[in-house]
């Protein structure tokens, strides 16, 4: 019997909500397949300021260390937002984890069932039969990670802050090379978004994609954009794009856009891999849902999970290898929203309004 090992960090307010509603499918389906789960929970973000005197605690960290996955909750919330920037539950827990790991490559899906195009802001007309692209961001390197970055006063007084822009052209290419991999299991169309036309990085990343792609994989459909018409073309047709990837600050930018064209928040699930493999010979990643702690609803039992559950299910199929499982619950949250009708606030449009726990049930059955 397969066993998966991972670590589970819930985070702050509506993360232990729903990831307690992942972990129920994720029991439910091992026992459907014939595998075991081996996880341990901990704490990060306001958790672990509050119960450990910092965002990500020397012990869950050694956990994620042991562990051949993470699947990650949402932190902060108003409780810390207070405390200097660099301690704050997000800065001081995600920037270290990806770091810790080299989780270089989030793998955003885009998708919007056409059942629930009303909950896009876009007219119903541009999207008829729903949304379905994949936003590729480059995790570990741009201006995020870039040295020098400091404020200093400068001699008449004033204050000065810098942050640097970096990438090398290994950088490029192996996000270059998760694009190029996903295009492939998609439509083999990718397009490439810079600002070449200003920034020298971009247009060392520019050329390194042309390069890359014409030597290593000249039969996928390449095109570039700059990133202010991205945005723009993301809002006005998103599904000219098929897979688009970036480097960090403009693929922050653009996956938050594409996650509100698709709608809820709570249905926007992500990836994070890093170089290394795990111990089953997979990438190890780190999994979580595109929202935030939401912390207005918290403790109301009303939080959408379907984010969290399809995270969990990412897991599955790319640290864990076990794509027809992934399949299956991706498959059973779809049929429990557009078939089913069963729906969370954030998704009901007039329609009857389920908790989180009975949506987790709706899926199950499906299972």
């Amino acid at each position: 019997m397969q066993t998966l090992k991972f670590a589970v960090l819930p985070g702050d307010y509506i993360g232990p909500e729903v990831m307690s509603a992942a972990l129920r499918v994720l029991e439910h389906v091992a026992k459907q397949e014939g595998f075991a789960l081996s996880y341990q929970i901990a704490d990060v973000g306001g958790a672990g300021i509050d119960n450990h005197g910092k965002a990500l605690p020397d012990s869950t960290l050694e956990l994620c260390q042991s562990a051949d996955a993470i699947l990650f909750g949402s932190v902060g919330g108003p409780k810390w937002e207070k405390l200097p920037p660099k301690e704050q539950p997000e800065r001081a827990a995600l920037l270290p984890l990806r770091k810790a790991f080299s989780l270089f490559a989030n793998i955003r899906p885009g998708l919007l069932y056409p059942d629930l195009t009303d909950a896009s802001p876009l007219k119903a007309e541009r999207i008829p039969n729903g949304i379905d692209i994949v936003c590729i961001r480059e995790l570990t390197g741009g201006i995020y990670f870039g040295q020098p970055k400091a404020t200093t006063t400068l001699e008449n007084g004033e204050q000065q802050a810098v942050d640097t822009m970096v990438y090398k052209t290994s950088e490029i290419e192996r996000i270059a090379e998760v694009a190029a991999v996903t295009a492939k299991a998609r439509g083999g169309k990718v397009c490439s978004v810079d600002k070449a036309n200003v920034l020298e990085t971009s247009v060392l990343w520019r050329k390194t994609v042309t390069d890359y792609f014409a030597k290593n994989h000249p039969e996928l459909a390449l095109s570039h954009m700059y990133v202010d018409n991205a945005a723009m073309q993301l809002a006005r047709d998103p599904n000219q794009f098929d897979v688009l990837f970036t480097e960090n600050m403009f693929g922050d930018i653009l996956s938050d856009e594409m996650a509100v064209i698709c709608g809820s928040l709570g249905m926007m699930c992500s990836a994070s891999l890093g170089t290394g493999q795990n111990g089953l010979g997979k990438p190890f990643g780190l999994y979580e849902p595109a929202g935030g702690t939401a912390p207005d609803i918290a403790g109301k039992g009303i939080a959408n999970p379907c984010a969290q559950i399809l995270s969990a299910a990412l897991m599955l199929r790319y640290s864990f290898g076990l794509d027809a499982v992934a399949a299956k619950i991706e498959a059973a949250v779809r049929k429990a929203v557009t078939v089913d009708l069963v729906r969370t606030g954030d998704i009901a449009f007039g329609k009857p309004s389920v908790g989180t726990e009975t949506m987790a049930d709706a899926i199950i059955k499906n299972l």
